[in-house]
C-alpha cells in the first residue's frame, strides 16, 4: 500500500513522501494516529499542502520552545545539602533533584532533559544545560548551599 507521511518518520520517511508499505501497519497505526493518508491522485495533488501545515506546526513548536528556554533562564534553583567538616556535601545534587526543585518552580520537566555530566558534589554555583528539544538548549543556573541547621 501506498501512503504519503503528513509528519516525519525516523525509520520511513519524510513528510510529504510517498512510501511503501504493508496493509495493516497503513490501516492500523499510521492512519490511526494521523500520520498518513492515502496515496490516491488527488492527496497526492495536495502533497504540497501537506508540508506547508508541517511547517507551521514546527514554527509554533519552535516558537514555544524557545518561549520556555527564555523562562528557564530567567530563574535560578537553589539546592540545600547537608555539610560536614571542612564544608564537604552529604550524597550529591543529581539531575532527579533538579528535576524536583524545578517542579516546585512551576516547570514540568524530565530529568533525563537536565544535560548533568556527573552529580554535584560540592558547594557553589553550577550552569547546567537544560535539552528543550534537540536543538533548543537552556541554561539553568543552580546554587547548591549550605543546609540551616535549626
Amino acid at each position: 500500500m501506498k501512503v504519503i507521511l503528513k509528519d516525519d518518520m525516523e525509520k520511513l520517511g519524510k513528510c510529504g513522501e510517498v512510501v511503501e508499505v504493508k496493509d495493516g501497519y497503513g490501516r492500523n497505526y499510521l492512519f490511526r494516529r494521523d500520520l498518513a493518508i492515502p496515496a490516491t491522485k488527488g492527496n497526492l495533488k495536495s502533497i504540497g499542502e501537506i508540508k506547508k501545515q508541517k511547517e507551521i506546526r514546527d514554527l509554533k513548536k519552535k516558537r514555544r520552545e524557545e518561549r520556555q528556554k527564555i523562562q528557564l533562564e530567567k530563574i535560578s534553583c537553589t539546592a540545600e545539602v547537608m555539610v560536614g567538616e571542612e564544608d564537604r556535601v552529604f550524597g550529591s545534587v543529581t539531575s532527579q533533584t533538579i528535576a524536583e526543585l524545578l517542579k516546585e518552580k512551576g516547570f514540568e520537566m524530565d530529568r533525563h532533559k537536565i544535560m548533568l555530566e556527573t552529580p554535584i558534589k560540592s558547594l557553589g554555583v553550577y550552569t547546567v544545560p537544560v535539552k528543550i528539544s534537540s536543538d533548543v538548549v537552556a541554561s539553568l543556573k543552580v546554587w547548591v548551599v549550605k543546609k540551616q541547621q535549626t
